[in-house]
């Protein structure tokens, strides 16, 4: 009878255009970043080498990052001061980049000379030697007659002489620093066989106002904090976003009159649709990795279950029917699992299902609770929110093992994984005050930073690269 009363309560129609009374100004997006080819001297494949001479730890590596070299400093609308001014501020961006993330100790172009630029494909190898450095990223910025702006990146290995990277993207002006995380991924990937990271977005709440009362909105901006938009006005509260695997929507929980609906945002029209509401206290949406599907929580008579339901609407499907609280659901990159948070044991712990739900187990079995489970892009690692008393970001890999602890703070929780699935980011609630901010930390749990946002910020989600 339960079961039946739940699913006659999330039937709906197909979905409809939502009342868009709580959307701010759609924000600006760009569009693909286009790849061009860049003169030098390497290899037709784009310069890629097999030849590195550093050894030992990357923080020990000496890295150099000079000013980008203007072709001519003319007029752009990226930079008031011209594109000589833009290439220092390039250079600042990808030494920026690469120095939070906690693997490198750059040099950047404040403290370095600039080159000019022939000089980008032709390095003056004894100068650079003769200030230590070990690995040098040289690139180069050109206007178009459209306006567009061609940056080109280099990275070479000074001690073998020898280019080990080259690319170069157009942008819009206003794309401007794309182009430099384009450059800081590109130096990332070579020397860590990583997969990159940096030109990606985050979406998180926005929270302004008294601990007792708070005001929040869906916001959006890029991985270093820059560029940063409100979607909602804050006249409904808006909680848990995700973007979607193909990262052109973004779905949210929002609760415009007073009861939970999901939506879903179309970042390049500003518009949205909703997928599913009711009178029920609603939880956690979360996607499918092939889009499809959106998964969440709803509690109907005292009892939480995690549901499915299609992203473009209909009626929904109960997943869990455990007495208690089944909440947070993830699913595993190849679409086969989901993990989620359930008390059905007595005390919140780990959970691993089908993805139809059958085959529920428990995977938890370390002390302490464990909460919001996010499955690394990799499909190696759990993240989650551990609860030995303080809440702690921990990871542990799909059957339970290997847990590890990764910070130490009084309240930090609701993990999002980076797309390379090494970084982790969280938010961190102050004693006291409730107040709230991003934090990113790696899987050493030892590269810990706050994120720059204008006000508190809670429940991070990071996109995936963008196109």
């Amino acid at each position: 009878m339960r079961f039946l009363l739940a699913s006659l309560a999330l039937l709906i129609a197909s979905p409809v255009l939502a009342q868009n009374e709580d959307l701010g100004t759609a924000p600006p997006v760009g569009g693909e970043v286009e790849t061009v080819p860049t003169p030098g001297d390497g290899d037709e494949d784009g310069g890629l080498s097999v030849n590195v001479s550093f050894e030992g730890s990357l923080d020990d590596l000496q890295l150099a990052i000079p000013a980008f070299a203007a072709e001519r400093d003319v007029a752009t609308a990226a930079n008031a001061q011209g594109t000589a001014a833009l290439g220092a501020e390039l250079a600042r961006v990808i030494t920026a980049d690469l120095q939070n993330n906690g693997l490198f100790a750059p040099t950047g172009p404040d403290a370095l000379p600039k080159p000019n630029y022939p000089q980008i494909t032709d390095p003056v190898w004894n100068m650079w030697r003769m200030r230590g450095a070990e690995m040098l990223v040289q690139g180069y910025v050109r206007p178009r007659a459209d306006g567009k702006l061609v940056v080109g990146c280099y990275l070479y290995d000074v001690a073998l002489n020898d280019e080990l990277a080259r690319s170069g993207w157009v942008v819009p002006p206003s794309d401007w620093r794309r182009a430099a995380h384009k450059c800081a991924d590109l130096v990332y990937s070579r020397l860590t066989g990583e997969s990159p990271f940096f030109d990606s977005r985050i979406a998180y709440i926005a929270e302004t106002g008294p601990k007792d009362n708070r005001t929040k909105r869906l916001a959006i901006m890029d991985s270093d904090g820059a560029n940063h938009r409100f979607i909602t006005t804050g006249r409904a509260t808006a909680l848990t976003p995700r973007y979607s695997p193909d990262y052109r929507k973004l779905m949210y929980l929002s609760y415009v009159d007073g009861n939970p609906r999901i939506y879903i945002y179309d970042i390049g029209t500003g518009r949205q649709t909703l997928v599913t509401e009711s009178s029920n206290p609603t939880f956690a949406p979360r996607w499918s990795p092939d889009g499809r599907w959106v998964l969440y929580s709803m509690a109907v008579n005292g009892n939480t279950d995690i549901y499915r339901v299609s992203a473009n609407g209909g009626p929904s499907e109960r997943l869990t029917d455990a007495p208690g609280i089944d909440v947070g659901g993830s699913y595993s990159p190849d679409g086969g699992r989901i993990v989620f948070e359930s008390d059905r044991s007595g005390a919140q712990q780990i959970y691993m299902m089908n993805a139809d739900g059958s085959n529920q187990r428990r995977i938890t079995f370390f002390g302490g609770r464990a909460a919001t489970p996010e499955w690394s892009p990799r499909g190696d690692q759990i993240a989650f929110t551990y609860i030995p008393g303080d809440f702690n970001i921990a990871t542990m890999s799909p059957d339970g093992k290997n847990f590890r602890k990764l910070t130490d703070g009084w309240q930090d929780e609701a993990p999002t994984w980076a797309p390379n699935g090494r970084i982790l980011q969280f938010f961190r609630t102050e004693r006291n005050t409730g107040r709230t901010a991003i934090y990113q930390v790696d899987l050493t749990g030892e590269n810990l930073r706050r994120l720059p946002t204008p006000v508190d910020a809670s429940d991070p989600a990071w996109g995936p690269i963008l196109p």
